[in-house]
């Protein structure tokens, strides 16, 4: 589980319920209008289904969740699992990889591997895992642009929806006493807007966005690995190499950071 994603939506709401709550005068209860909410969230989902195709609308829970409990492997033990490989290939030969394949947890690494035991032309192996990599990246993308089309509208219908009010307060003008209450409601669908699009769609597309640009560095880790298997690179060479993804503070072993 992503903390900081869950901590974070917890706390976006928190603050604004708490400011509410403390502030002088100020009511919870002023603040619920369900027609409002419902110009907000169902105008805002209605604008997807004009974007994307329906089956798209059916996978925003799937990508929701993906922010919150994502699958991105760490670059450091991708990285070791490499230098093993690479280790047992100039050992006892590539082919011995493929009683190891039983280990392999990422399909993506599997993948290579069998190739590369196989002995498939390099550029033939790199160019059907590159063309895994853009799969991947086209399915993250689309996933994104759920919650950036989210972003856009939410506060556009609650524009609509304040301007809805204030034409139907403006026609009950010979009641001065429903003005403040008509136009506290009116404003209340530019506030769900900006709060659908700020603390939740916003957000949750920039996480996916770190997410995907990681584990598109990840897979780009792996093909850069197994290439190098396959030639027979040395080991200390390609844990070096690999190991520049890396930030400069994670580079080097715990021994060696104890030395």
């Amino acid at each position: 589980m992503d903390k900081g994603t869950v901590g974070g939506l917890i706390s976006a709401w928190a603050i604004v319920l708490i400011s509410i709550l403390i502030a002088p005068g100020a009511s919870l209860a002023a603040f619920i209008d369900y027609p409002s909410l419902m110009m907000v969230v169902g105008g805002a989902i209605a604008a997807v289904l004009i974007a994307f195709p329906i089956s798209t609308l059916f996978l925003v829970p799937k990508v929701f969740r993906k922010a919150i409990f994502p699958k991105v492997p760490e670059i450091g033990p991708v990285i070791t699992q490499l230098v093993q490989f690479a280790e047992i290939a100039r050992r006892d030969g590539i082919l011995a990889l493929e009683s190891r394949s039983d280990q392999i947890d990422d399909p993506f690494i599997l993948m290579g591997i069998q190739m590369a035991v196989d002995g498939t032309d390099s550029q033939l192996m790199e160019s059907i895992l590159r063309s895994e990599i853009e799969a991947v990246a086209n399915r993250h993308k689309n996933g994104k642009a759920v919650f950036d089309t989210l972003n856009k509208y939410a506060p556009a219908f609650g524009m609509i929806g304040t301007l809805v009010g204030l034409i139907i307060m403006l026609g009950n003008m010979d009641d001065p006493a429903a003005i403040g209450p008509g136009m506290a409601v009116a404003l209340l669908t530019t506030l769900y807007g900006a709060a659908v699009s700020n603390m939740v769609c916003a957000p949750i597309a920039d996480k996916l966005a770190f997410y995907s640009k990681r584990e598109l560095l990840v897979r780009e880790i792996i093909i850069r690995g197994i290439l190098s298997i396959q030639v027979g690179d040395n080991p200390r060479v390609l844990e070096q190499k690999l190991k520049t993804c890396l930030p400069a503070a994670e580079r080097n072993t715990p021994a060696q950071q104890a030395a």
